[in-house]
């Protein structure tokens, strides 16, 4: 629904009037976007029922006898079809106090307003929120950014406040205002993160700040149960929802169609890298080594538990092809339509420690991935048909010169790379360095690709 909506803003700009067409469920969506557009008058006209679902002579009939119909009725009606909304008066001022009372009574004054993630939260009292604010030598009314689909504006403060309901601690500050700026980042398109594949986004910390502030790097690294990667993890998820303002049901912005909740932030094990004398993933991202920096990206599905081992390096590059493969798997048509595919290889410390001793550094892990992990053209095709780009034609993508000759052929049972650019695959050594387990997360495309900020540390 976000792109029939900006697609109506370009025509009503152009002074073309508009009328959206999308599926049942999504209105909702499709007027709050239209807000954040300026088209919040553009009439929106639903088809009844899901139509990937329906037969072509079925969709064919809903078209003639209802869809076409009410188009055309929209038109002649102009913006008076559409549905006229009193304007949000819920906001309040940035240190207005808006609820009193015991821990229960907040909790349940913040749930009844929509201001939890369905968890309690710690109450956001003034001097809770000054204690964040002394970290940091920014303003606290200072602007980080504009986030859709509500557009909040993202301040010091809001992050403050965030912090402290998700259960951070006051020192954890300046990686949160990272972690905004990352998503705050036009490149990361937050107005897509409700959009139906449900991704969520993750946290990578690298550099000094793992060890300074203790986040956790090794056994359970994505496991809820320590504070600093837990609470840090949860408060993406609450500032999108409350600033950003991307809600479930019965809220309408949020419609991922079954979705997964918050990742615990994942932190780099920058012991077993310097071990290896790898360059760390903040190089990677192009920052210098002594430099704390978070990295936020999407992730639309993670792997199943890649173990390998063997006695040459081809028996862990064969386990890692495979598996992160499969999680990859026809999804990588998404890359290769949009032009961005990102995604991450956690690679478990002893696994890294025996690549590299079998001569594997990381530039040459990518490179073996990025070759061997194919899949076949015909189910590029039809999963991107399935999730509703009818139109993508790899072979028309290639004959335009966006990919090389290895996606060049005329069977459809051919196999071509998941992943067009080796560079573009993220690799983060952390999890137990006792165990043989990496794991893959997929990123989706060029929403959430990875955005990375030099993380502010200190007091002033």
């Amino acid at each position: 629904m976000p792109a029939v909506m900006r697609a109506a803003a370009t025509a009503e700009r152009a002074g073309v009037p508009a009328v959206a067409i999308g599926g049942a469920g999504f209105e909702g969506m499709g007027r709050a976007v239209g807000r954040s557009l300026g088209v919040g008058h553009v009439p929106i006209v639903s088809y009844p029922g899901v139509i990937l679902t329906d037969t072509g002579e079925v969709f064919r009939t809903k078209m003639r006898e209802q869809v076409a119909p009410a188009v055309v009725d929209a038109l002649v009606a102009g913006s008076a079809t559409a549905v006229q909304e009193e304007p949000d008066a819920t906001d309040h001022g940035p240190t207005e106090v808006v609820a009193r009372g015991d821990l229960d009574a907040i909790t349940d004054a913040f749930e009844a307003r929509g201001w939890t993630d369905g968890l309690p939260i710690v109450p956001p009292t003034p001097e809770r929120v000054a204690a964040f604010l002394d970290h940091t030598r920014r303003d606290p009314d200072e602007v980080l950014g504009v986030l859709a689909p509500e557009l909040r504006r993202a301040t010091v403060r809001s992050v403050a406040v965030n912090g402290v309901m998700a259960g951070c601690r006051p020192q954890d500050l300046p990686v949160l205002l990272a972690i905004v700026a990352c998503v705050a980042d036009p490149v990361f398109r937050v107005q897509d993160a409700g959009s139906t594949p449900g991704w969520e986004p993750l946290v990578v910390l690298s550099g000094p700040v793992v060890e300074r502030l203790g986040f956790h790097s090794g056994t359970g690294a994505l496991r809820v149960g320590r504070r600093a990667n837990t609470a840090v993890g949860r408060f993406l998820r609450l500032y999108l929802r409350n600033v950003a303002g991307l809600r479930i049901p019965p809220g309408q912005t949020d419609q991922g169609a079954i979705a997964s909740t918050w990742h615990v932030a994942l932190a780099e094990d920058d012991a077993a890298v310097r071990d290896l004398g790898w360059p760390p993933f903040r190089v990677d991202r192009g920052f210098a080594e002594g430099d704390s920096v978070v990295t936020v990206q999407s992730v639309v599905a993670v792997s199943a538990p890649i173990y390998s081992g063997g006695e040459s390096a081809a028996d862990h590059l064969d386990a890692l092809t495979t598996i992160f493969g499969n999680a990859i798997g026809p999804w990588a048509y998404t890359g290769i339509e949009f032009g961005a595919f990102h995604p991450l290889l956690v690679l478990g410390p002893a696994v890294a420690r025996a690549l590299a001793g079998f001569g594997v550094d990381k530039d040459a892990l990518r490179r073996h991935l990025a070759e061997h992990m194919r899949v076949p053209v015909r189910q590029l095709q039809a999963c991107a048909w399935n999730v509703g780009s009818t139109s993508f034609d790899l072979d028309a993508v290639v004959a335009a010169g966006e990919l090389d000759e290895r996606y060049a052929g005329d069977d459809p049972d051919r196999l071509v790379p998941m992943v067009p650019r080796a560079a573009d695959i993220g690799i983060v050594l952390a999890g137990n360095a006792s165990r043989n387990q990496s794991r893959g997360f997929v990123q989706n495309h060029v929403q959430g690709v990875p955005v990375s900020r030099r993380i502010e540390e200190g007091s002033p």
